[in-house]
């Protein structure tokens, strides 16, 4: 199951030198552990609640491959240069089946209830 890592980056704007090597060399650190990126800083449409920022939304193929390129020495190698110059967030979450069923999922919680 698919997996995905979000960052809330808070102050996307800021610019400095360190952040563009990471941006330079991100792509080769989840490389080997099959990573993409899903979003990368667009347009956030803010439909409820409160958001500032941007978000940037990586892909791997597990869990256990998302946490296994965060923790990868060639990324923790670079983390500063993002870190250190822009504040925010950053999970991992597992993603849903394709035939992931809501609606069964609220009928349990209404058993449950």
């Amino acid at each position: 199951m698919n997996a995905y890592v979000i960052a809330h980056l808070r102050d996307p704007e800021k610019q400095h030198p360190d952040v563009a090597e990471y941006l330079e060399r991100i792509q080769s650190t989840m490389d080997p552990f099959s990573g993409r990126f899903v979003v990368h800083g667009g347009a956030v449409d803010v439909r409820e609640g409160q958001w500032s920022g941007s978000v940037v939304m990586l892909e791997f193929p597990s869990v256990e491959n998302a946490r296994d390129w965060y923790e990868s020495a060639a990324y923790q190698a670079i983390v500063s240069l993002r870190a250190d110059h822009l504040e925010g967030e950053v999970i991992i979450v597992e993603g849903v089946e394709p035939d992931h069923d809501s609606a069964a999922m609220g009928a349990e919680l209404r058993k449950a209830l």
